[in-house]
């Protein structure tokens, strides 16, 4: 899952945050840090970093601010929408089928 959610995040491209790690060295060293962070989020002992601020101008002045995580807190996140969707997913679709809420039903079936 980690792998997949690593080639996902790289078709996506972008920055990355406070960590200043690069896609080149990521791909460079994909075996290692990939596998530490499965290992961490197998484990429990997962934390995001802090994520960087960016201050995106407005048209009519002033500006607003945008939070860019890490790339291996991206792929953190994509690992864990990948897991909640899998299990969500077929509830979702079961309560668009009876009629009942897309949220209710969802609820209902945890």
């Amino acid at each position: 899952m980690v792998w997949q959610a690593y080639k996902e995040v790289k078709s996506n491209a972008g920055s990355g945050g406070t960590d200043k790690m690069s896609w080149e060295y990521l791909q460079e060293n994909a075996g290692t840090e990939l596998y530490m962070l499965w290992n961490r989020l197998s484990s429990g002992s997962y934390f995001p970093k802090t994520v960087k601020q960016v201050a995106i101008p407005k048209k009519g002045g002033g500006a607003r601010y945008l939070g860019i995580p890490t790339i291996l807190d991206r792929i953190a996140q994509q690992v864990v929408r990948k897991h909640l969707e899998r299990i969500l997913e077929p509830r979702r679709k079961h309560g668009a089928d009876s009629g009942k809420s897309q949220v209710r039903s969802s609820c209902l079936n945890l």
